[in-house]
This record gives C-alpha cells, sequence and structure tokens, in this order.
C-alpha cells in the first residue's frame, strides 16, 4: 500500500512514517520542503515542495495515487481546502490531525468520548482545528471525500519533555532549574489528571486506521491509556534526574494573566487544555487498532528522552533566560502577596 504525508518530519509524524516503513511495509511518500532529516528508508521517496504553492505541487503529484494521504500540518481552513483541490480523485482516504484540545472547554465532564462536544473560547488553535474539521466533514457528508479526523492529545518523543509552564524554546530551562534546586511553577494545585504518549505508541493507533475502510467518515483520539496528574508528571521527571522536585504551584488564570503580556500564550495551552482534567476513553480506537495501548508508560518515556536531552546539548538544551527571571518574578510576587494578607 502506498501513502503520502504532508510533513512526515515532526514528532508525531516520524513515529508512523518510521513504523510504516519498519513494521508494515507500505510504500511512503514525504511532500515537504527538504529542510529536517529524514528517516531513511528504501522505502520512503521524498517530494521537494512547498504545499502552499498548490501549483508547483500538483505538477509533481500528476500520475500519482495514494491509498492514504495524511496531512499533520494543517492548521487552517484554507490549508485544507487546498488539500481537498489537490486530492480528490487521488486518494481513498484522507487523514487529517485534528487536536484533542478541541473538546469541549470548560470541560462538562472530564471523560473524553469522541462524541463529546467540540468548543473552545480560549485558544484560537483548538478554534481553527475545529473549523478545518467541519469543513472536512461536509465534503464527506456531500462528496463523499474519504476523510478520516484524528485528534492527538499530549504527544512526545525522545527529543522532548512534556510540560505544564514552559517558554519560548520549550522544556530545557525547567529541567535546568530542577538540576539546580530551583523550584519549578506547576499550574494550578497539580492535581488536574493528563494524558501523555510516547509517539511510537501513538504509531500503533494512527496506523491502524490507515487503509481502514471502518475509519472512513469517522474521528478518533489517539492517546495511551496512562493517566497522571501534573504533579506526578514532574515528581516523575525529577525522579530521572536524581533530583528533588521542589514544586511551586500557581493559579492557570494568574498564569495567564502575568505570562500572556510576555508572549507566553498560558490563556490557551492552559485554560484551553493543560489545566483541565482529562480522562480519554480509547474503546473506540482499539475497535479498530487492537493493539493500541501504553507501550511505554511515562516513567520510562522521560528516561529515553532524557538519555538523548543529555547526551545532545547542542540539539536539545536551549537555555532560556528570559523565561527563568520570569519564573523567579512570580514565585516572589506570589510570596510577597502571602505576606501582605
Amino acid at each position: 500500500m502506498k501513502a503520502l504525508f504532508i510533513g512526515g518530519t515532526g514528532t508525531i509524524s516520524t513515529a508512523v512514517v518510521k513504523r510504516l516503513a519498519e513494521e508494515l511495509d507500505w510504500e511512503v511518500w514525504l511532500i515537504n520542503r527538504g529542510n529536517r532529516k529524514v528517516f531513511k528508508s528504501d522505502r520512503i521517496h521524498s517530494i521537494i515542495a512547498d504545499i502552499n504553492d498548490e501549483a508547483d505541487v500538483a505538477k509533481k503529484l500528476e500520475g500519482l495515487s495514494f491509498d492514504t494521504v495524511c496531512e499533520f500540518i494543517g492548521f487552517t481552513v484554507e490549508q485544507v481546502e487546498r488539500d481537498y483541490r489537490l486530492f480528490k480523485g487521488k486518494t481513498r482516504q484522507y487523514i487529517y490531525t485534528s487536536s484533542a484540545s478541541a473538546y469541549h472547554k470548560p470541560a462538562a465532564d472530564y471523560r473524553i468520548t469522541e462524541g463529546t462536544t467540540l468548543a473552545n473560547p480560549y485558544w484560537q488553535y483548538s478554534r481553527d482545528k475545529i473549523a478545518c474539521e467541519e469543513f472536512l466533514m461536509k465534503k464527506y457528508r456531500e462528496e463523499g471525500f474519504p476523510v478520516t479526523i484524528v485528534r492527538p492529545s499530549h504527544t512526545y518523543d525522545e527529543r522532548h519533555i512534556p510540560l505544564g509552564v514552559h517558554g519560548k524554546n520549550g522544556f530545557w530551562q525547567v529541567i535546568k532549574r530542577m538540576q539546580e534546586g530551583k523550584p519549578v511553577i506547576i499550574q494550578g494545585d497539580g492535581t488536574s489528571l493528563w494524558h501523555l504518549t510516547f509517539n511510537s505508541d501513538f504509531a500503533i493507533g494512527y496506523t491502524g486506521l490507515m487503509g481502514n475502510r471502518h475509519a472512513i467518515g469517522e474521528a478518533f483520539h489517539i492517546t495511551g491509556d496512562e493517566t497522571l496528574s501534573w504533579n506526578q508528571i514532574y515528581a516523575t521527571i525529577a525522579d530521572a534526574l536524581g533530583v528533588e522536585l521542589k514544586a511551586y504551584h500557581v493559579a492557570s488564570d494568574f498564569l495567564a494573566a502575568v505570562g500572556d503580556k510576555y508572549g507566553y500564550d498560558y490563556t490557551g495551552s492552559l485554560i484551553g487544555d493543560k489545566s483541565v482534567s482529562v480522562v480519554f476513553d480509547n474503546s473506540k480506537l482499539k475497535r479498530l487498532a487492537p493493539d493500541m495501548g501504553t507501550h511505554i508508560p511515562f516513567h520510562r518515556g522521560v528516561r529515553i528522552a532524557l538519555d538523548y536531552i543529555l547526551s545532545h546539548p547542542e540539539e536539545c538544551q536551549k537555555e532560556d533566560a528570559e523565561f527563568d527571571a520570569w519564573c523567579d518574578r512570580v514565585i516572589e510576587a506570589q510570596e510577597k502577596a502571602k505576606e501582605a494578607v
């Protein structure tokens, strides 16, 4: 079977490409600008193009058709409209990667199924994903365009440490604060529940939908089964580092108020996502992908990630003095408020 990936070099898509090429014997095509390293295999072929140059892409796709087209970098309706024009009649299945952050916020129920309402007034990213889903499902209902929707939650790999609160350069400054014995900020009281999924586990669920007729016209979230509180997530990271966790809890709405003005979008990423308890019901996905599950639990996954990160300082250890100072100011301000009452 033959798949085309729009992107194919990100945290999630790399694991899917690798599984298809190494374990499932698919022929894989990638369309991207060629700026990132691609997993090497004689079953992987590259089309170097900017997907936004629709005329050039259409020319390079002439004579090609695919069992599945996998869209990982579509964020706006205009982008999926472009895909519809490019791939209508060229694929038996178009899988659109949406986001589990699209589910109803504030949460009507912490238990999430694919039938949970899509609504997020706090995060434009999520609203754009919802709009993309609506366009594609309209094309399915009216024209039979063979769409499948997938909604990842918090997926990570060996190059990333999943966190709730971090700066513009990502996770490293928080890890550095842990190593230096500094307090690290955790949103809320740290007891809200969350799902973390290692990217190779995600790939099992995703590939189970590829080429599967029962997936056409349907939506599926793809997450592992492990549920952790944010306190447990941070404590597991500290355990893997061999340091004491000095957790410092700050209300999410306060973080949003004092962070957004510095360019930290905590209104979206916290109020609209990570501060809300979620427990995903994965039974719908498992009917089509029965091997899906948590094969790499977080206490193992974080060690895999830290082994890589600590041994690749130039690639992964991006310091962020601005965020470090911001954390100190937030903590100092809250401590002063305690004294003032």
